[in-house]
């Protein structure tokens, strides 16, 4: 059985560590490399590193920021933002990324994940997909829908989260990273409706994000939500919860688990 994975995840604007609610209200939280370094040592599976202002300014991704993280650890490292073509991608594996997460450009350009894909390999091609909760009618009354957002979370695109996903699976992608907005650092639990509903759906890995504010939020995301691995960012920053005393009461739940 392949084990759940536990993702801290490093919101980045301006080089630094940052956390909002619903992607707005920033606060920092520290240097990018400083930060990875203790969720190295405390058994994190593998970190995010998302530089969340870089598509909305028209930018790259600040490449000395990655490089610095990188070099600090040794678990895998997902880098994204402000990645619009394939020489960004290469860019960002040569600096030492493990895989890169495209969202912006996979709306804006429907054949780049395809592209990405076949050039560097689907292990390495992050498709995320920030979503929002909207109400959809339908001839049975109202049904929940989500509505796909883009430059971190600033602009609706009308695009349905569910279909996307399975369109970036077909596309070539590896991997969905799912964050729901609504729930996003507001610590009321991952939206566990729309993460089963893409889970069951698709048939590559899931991670569930946007929400987490205890451990059995984590555990839900898993058995619940059928997520292959759950990410969070102020729960770990603000060192309310350490991945070691997580990762052992998912293992105490019978959540397959990588020890520390």
């Amino acid at each position: 059985m392949l084990t759940k994975r536990i993702i801290p995840c490093l919101d980045i604007k301006d080089g630094r560590v940052v956390k909002g609610v619903k992607f707005v209200a920033l606060r920092d939280a520290g240097d990018p490399a400083d930060n990875a370094v203790v969720y190295d040592r405390e058994g994190a599976d593998e970190i995010v590193f998302l530089d969340i202002t870089a598509s909305s300014e028209h930018r790259s991704t600040l490449i000395d920021a990655v490089e610095r993280t990188a070099d600090a650890v040794f678990m895998p490292l997902t880098v994204g933002g402000g990645i619009n073509e394939l020489d960004d991608i290469k860019t960002l594996l040569r600096a030492g990324a493990d895989k890169v997460s495209i969202n912006t450009q996979a709306v804006l350009n429907p054949d780049f994940v395809k592209q990405a894909s076949y050039r560097f390999g689907a292990q390495c091609i992050v498709v995320a997909i920030d979503a929002k909760r909207i109400s959809a009618s339908t001839e049975g009354g109202k049904s929940v829908a989500w509505e796909v957002y883009i430059y971190g979370g600033r602009k609706a695109t009308g695009i349905d989260a569910v279909e996307w996903s399975q369109q970036m699976e077909h596309a070539g992608a590896g991997e969905i990273l799912l964050t729901s907005i609504d729930r996003d650092g507001t610590k009321s639990g991952y939206d566990i409706e729309l993460t089963a509903e893409i889970t069951k759906r698709v048939g590559i890995p899931v991670i569930a994000s946007g929400g987490a504010g205890n451990m059995e939020h984590f555990y839900e995301g898993f058995v619940r939500g059928g997520a292959d691995a759950c990410l969070a960012a102020s729960l770990f920053h603000f060192r309310e919860l350490s991945i070691k005393e997580l990762k052992t009461y998912l293992q105490n739940k019978g959540v397959a688990i990588r020890p520390v």
